[in-house]
């Protein structure tokens, strides 16, 4: 557990066994202890990859309708094969028809193209081919508005940005185009929380208000002092979790709202990123 602990927090092994000892083993805890007493890098999101695998997308023709999906193996080796490459593609095209919303779900259907097989027979024909286990972790599908996708490193990374406008002409718009690419490429490098503040999960906001709080206090500041310090802390946490008020990665100089806000002008419509989705393998 101490090695874990040294690799999601970059402190010293001692620290890292005596925050394990303190918090009985929590590692979760742990973290927060470590992070509190400034030994620990920030960890908001981020986990190690445990596997191998490859992300998949697709998006039909209209662009109204995009998938991703995360295919799980155990080596690269695999990952790069043809084989398995040709499964995830057919997963995604699978997917893309399918109204299954779980991968337990998926692996009783029958292969859209061909009937005969299931999906679980076709991962079945899979591992016996490659020697792997292999399997389906997770996927997504947007049909809701305009769809654009991004994969980074080699399948390894993707994303799928959602979003809505007026029209076909606007959607057909360069500058839109090109806005839905750059998003895609921003939530790869940025990895948001969310959208918006409103959006982070309850319990990830007072995790990190808490810590905030332990450390004004660990200063030696009251505790009536320490929870205003917490406010200006909690923006900036926003400022760097949630996608519309984080900086833009090629232009630091502007936020995404910025950015949306400058495409809404260019095309006289009304845009909006109405959602996303972030998948790397193994985390």
């Amino acid at each position: 557990m101490v090695k874990e602990l040294r690799d999601k927090t970059n402190a010293g092994m001692m620290d890292c066994k005596k925050a394990l000892t303190e918090t009985s083993g929590d590692m979760e805890k742990a973290i927060d202890l470590l992070r509190q007493k400034g030994l620990a890098v920030a960890q908001k999101r981020a986990g190690r990859a445990t596997s191998e695998g490859l992300v998949e997308t697709l998006i039909q023709a209209d662009g109204k309708l995009g998938v991703m999906v995360e295919v799980n193996c155990e080596t690269d080796f695999v990952a790069k094969s043809d084989a398995f490459i040709e499964f995830a593609k057919n997963v995604a095209l699978h997917v893309a028809e399918s109204g299954a919303t779980s991968p337990a779900e998926l692996m009783a259907e029958k292969f859209v193209k061909n009937p005969a097989l299931s999906i679980q027979d076709m991962l079945n024909e899979l591992v016996a081919k490659l020697g792997e286990n292999s399997g389906v972790k997770r996927f997504v599908k947007f049909n809701e508005g305009v769809v654009e996708t991004y994969i980074h490193a080699g399948g390894k990374l993707g994303v799928m940005v959602e979003l809505s406008c007026a029209n076909d002409a606007v959607a057909k718009n360069p500058a839109f185009s090109e806005f839905a690419k750059n998003i895609c490429m921003h939530v790869a490098a940025a990895n948001p929380v969310s959208i918006r503040r409103e959006e982070v999960p309850a319990d990830l906001a007072e995790r990190e208000r808490n810590i905030f709080i332990q450390q004004a206090i660990d200063s030696g500041k009251p505790a009536n002092i320490a929870e205003k310090m917490v406010g200006g802390k909690m923006d900036r946490f926003f400022a760097e979790s949630c996608l519309l008020e984080q900086k833009f990665v090629k232009n630091p100089d502007i936020s995404i709202q910025d950015l949306l806000k400058e495409l809404a002008a260019k095309v006289g419509e009304e845009i909006s990123i109405k959602r996303f989705a972030r998948f790397q393998v193994g985390a």
